[in-house]
């Protein structure tokens, strides 16, 4: 054991021992929740039930992950197939609302967070557990997003976050699990943790964490191509949109989850979608993470392009700021805020002229939007008479001497006030 400060429980939501009986882990079978599903055991005296959401993770073994929790000491282990509701509810909503965070992060990890705490609050419930326990670090977002929201959706639950309090760190870890033969997809030599859904993939640990390393992306970025080994040749995809939200892949219609888990793998294959992110944590820390989100880049480009042709000036412009406030609220653990839903409303308001087709040509780890076509579209009425307004050029000049009237004043102001005609 190291030295670090002794953790003291003070919110009256956190588990004491002695006062919980059943715990639900949320399980994900990567080094944290292995170790804490035994450790849980050991420390709290109480029954453990895993439950792990498929969320359309990208590169795990699901059912290896549950046996994996019945073999050390679950005494009930739960894979739900949360991928429909998860793309339709969750992801849905960041689509319309152009996702992001401080750059071109789609936001995969908290919008995942989200269904998992609601849906960690059902089976809770259902299994008549009074505990729920989870994986986050004390320095992270995610604690804050877990606990928070299973505080809004149920606050008799109870809470445990054993990476707070156990005082391990992560070479420790490891070795706890070699004690107890514990298998984890974590090594010494091999530092890297990843968050996994159909949004996107998260990668942090190792040098990805200190800003002046260069991610060593070929150790971890294994999924997709990079893009330096990307083909040589571009690729053009067609994204087909209804109200907001993308229907159709190059002419074939899918259920949402479906799109995004096929185009996952056509724009991974062309690298696109690598994000390296210096982002501003919730608990004042600065963190440097390197994410996948081939599909998620693809879609939001589109749905940011065919929104802004099919919108005014006035409302795009109310739009981007909009947008911004929703990526802080989802990032910030607010999903489930009333903000979140006012804003939420607004976007489907938005959205519902938001129909049309858009390409995208992918090369080399860029996804760049080549055309986009709308029965909606505010077409420019010098290559188009869709709007069947004609334009007239007589009124530009009256318009111009209007329009910067004032600042043609203020600069005839400023000349007089230094003397000059």
């Amino acid at each position: 054991m190291n030295n670090k400060t002794s953790y003291v429980k003070v919110a009256s939501y956190e588990a004491k021992q002695g006062e919980i009986k059943k715990v639900l882990l949320l399980y994900s079978g990567g080094l944290d929740t292995s170790v804490m599903l035994k450790w849980i055991q050991d420390k709290y005296n109480a029954k453990v039930i895993a439950l792990t959401l498929d969320i359309g993770q990208q590169n795990d073994d699901l059912e290896a992950i549950k046996q994996k929790a019945l073999k050390f000491g679950a005494v009930k282990a739960i894979t739900l197939d949360a991928k429909k509701e998860f793309a339709e509810e969750f992801i849905a909503k960041g689509i319309k609302a152009n996702a992001r965070y401080q750059g071109n992060y789609h936001l995969s990890t908290p919008i995942g967070r989200a269904i998992l705490a609601k849906k960690a609050v059902e089976i809770a419930e259902a299994e008549k557990a009074d505990c729920i326990a989870h994986g986050s670090t004390g320095k992270g977002n995610d604690q804050v997003r877990i606990e928070g929201y299973i505080l809004s959706l149920n606050p008799k639950l109870k809470i445990i976050a054993p990476v707070r309090e156990w005082n391990m760190d992560r070479d420790e870890e490891i070795k706890y699990a070699e004690k107890y033969h514990i298998p984890v997809p974590a090594r010494l030599d091999f530092p890297y943790s990843v968050d996994d859904n159909m949004w996107g993939m998260t990668w942090e640990g190792g040098e990805v964490e200190d800003p002046k390393n260069i991610p060593l992306v070929e150790n971890f970025l294994t999924t997709y191509t990079l893009a330096k080994n990307a083909p040589d040749k571009e690729e053009l995809v067609y994204l087909d949109f209804d109200k907001g939200l993308p229907t159709e892949l190059n002419g074939k219609k899918y259920p949402l989850a479906e799109l995004i888990v096929s185009l996952n793998k056509i724009a991974g294959r062309h690298g696109v979608g690598v994000v390296h992110l210096l982002e501003d944590r919730l608990v004042g820390l600065k963190d440097r993470g390197v994410y996948e989100l081939p599909a998620a880049h693809v879609i939001i480009s589109a749905h940011k392009e065919l929104e802004l042709y099919v919108s005014t000036r006035t409302l795009n412009e109310l739009k981007e700021t909009m947008d911004i406030k929703w990526g802080y609220l989802c990032y910030g653990a607010l999903w489930y805020d009333p903000a979140m839903d006012a804003i939420n409303a607004f976007n489907d308001s938005v959205n519902e002229k938001v129909t049309g087709k858009v390409t995208i040509k992918l090369f080399k780890g860029q996804a760049t939007v080549v055309a986009v076509d709308s029965p909606y579209g505010l077409g420019h009425c010098s290559f188009s008479t869709r709007a069947g307004y004609p334009f007239n050029v007589n009124a530009s000049p009256g318009f111009i001497e209007i329009y910067t009237l004032q600042m043609q004043l203020a600069n005839k102001t400023a000349r007089l006030l230094k003397g000059k005609k």
